[in-house]
């Protein structure tokens, strides 16, 4: 398949623009002084593990024991899983731990019981702080929890200690007054952990790992190590709380046009839930935005003056709320592209991508379906 012989919904991946986010981020980090150790649950691509490689990354972040196998292959100098450890995969675990260096996330005594009785391999552990979100992580005060993970741990000397992490996921809902406020509350927090901790354990690392305070603060005293994901990529919802532009987003998905009802200015395309998944804006006037609509031309998208968005979606259907520019220049049979509202699920959603040059390049989840 070539870019321009798509005939079915296919996620395009710009790889100019998604190196440029990389180049930002690593810069970022280089003028900090931090490690930047990237979630790669946004691709989940070898390929784009290998451009990460380019700037400098040596050691990532995946969100799964599955995605872990996956980019052990590439022999990173250590893969994270960033997830609650699910201790029904220890022995997967410790069969991962013989050829790659692996570190892992605990939140609670009973799963580490559960590993310090088996580990034979060593194994990396964070502990997950809770500083806000709520989803998930010991609480940033509860030291007595903390401190029962670390004792039961230390049975095993195949279990080490490396820091405390955070991932402020109530950022990506929040604005740039928020964001800072989300950005303290995680500064704060890992620099009273370390303070306490450093002492006993002098190589501890603080990571925090959400894209829109890694985009968009300029502050990170009390951090060493940055992970961010969703940066790769990025998307609507990214663009709207103001951790890039529209320009930075580097994926489209490619939807062709099936019909058009010119009376009520709205375009069917092939490209519905199996293909965005369903996360959603909601526009000024209070209606919902499934994916802004971009035209190709020379191998790359477009962005359209009077914006044009997926007002509905199901399974297969998509059907757009056309502005009067779309409806004059598209037909039945154009293939058009969607900026994703979250980049990640969509991308989870196709598993692989064409680049705007035409190649193919693999993502974890089409590979699984092999």
């Amino acid at each position: 398949m070539t870019f321009l012989s798509i005939k079915q919904p296919i996620l395009v991946l710009n790889e100019t623009i998604c190196r440029k986010n990389l180049s930002k981020m690593a810069e970022k980090a280089k003028k900090h002084q931090l490690n930047l150790v990237p979630h790669f649950k946004t691709h989940q691509s070898l390929k784009v593990g290998e451009w990460c490689r380019d700037f400098g990354v040596k050691e990532i972040t995946v969100s799964s024991l599955k995605m872990a196998q996956y980019f052990s292959q590439q022999a990173w100098d250590n893969i994270h899983i960033a997830f609650p450890f699910n201790p029904l995969l220890t022995a997967e675990l410790n069969q991962l731990a013989q050829s790659q260096s692996i570190s892992i996330q605990l939140v609670n005594e009973e799963v580490c019981l559960i590993l310090a009785a088996a580990i034979d391999h060593p194994i990396g552990y964070f502990i997950e702080i809770d500083a806000g979100y709520g989803r998930t992580g010991v609480e940033v005060s509860d030291f007595g929890l903390i401190e029962k993970i670390m004792r039961v741990a230390s049975k095993n000397k195949n279990m080490f200690f490396k820091g405390f992490y955070i991932h402020a996921g109530h950022s990506y809902h929040a604005d740039l007054d928020g964001i800072k406020h989300i950005h303290e509350q995680t500064r704060a927090a890992l620099k009273m952990l370390k303070d306490k901790y450093h002492s006993e354990f002098p190589h501890l690392l603080t990571r925090s790992g959400d894209t829109p305070c890694c985009s968009i603060m300029d502050n990170f005293e009390g951090i060493d190590e940055i992970g961010p994901g969703n940066f790769v990529f990025y998307d609507l919802t990214q663009a709207k709380i103001g951790s890039c532009l529209k320009e930075d987003i580097a994926v489209a998905l490619a939807v062709p046009v099936v019909d058009i009802h010119w009376d009520k200015k709205e375009v069917l395309v092939h490209g519905g839930g199996v293909h965005l998944a369903k996360d959603e804006l909601i526009n000024a006037d209070g209606s919902k935005n499934y994916g802004e609509v971009v035209l190709f031309k020379d191998r790359h998208w477009q962005l359209q003056g009077h914006p044009s968005y997926i007002k509905s979606i199901s399974q297969e259907h998509g059907i757009i709320k056309a502005s009067d520019q779309l409806i004059r220049n598209i037909k039945i049979g154009d293939v058009i592209g969607i900026l994703p509202v979250h980049s990640c699920m969509t991308a989870d959603c196709m598993g692989s991508y064409i680049s705007t040059e035409g190649e193919i390049i693999d993502h974890l989840e089409g590979h699984s379906k092999k």
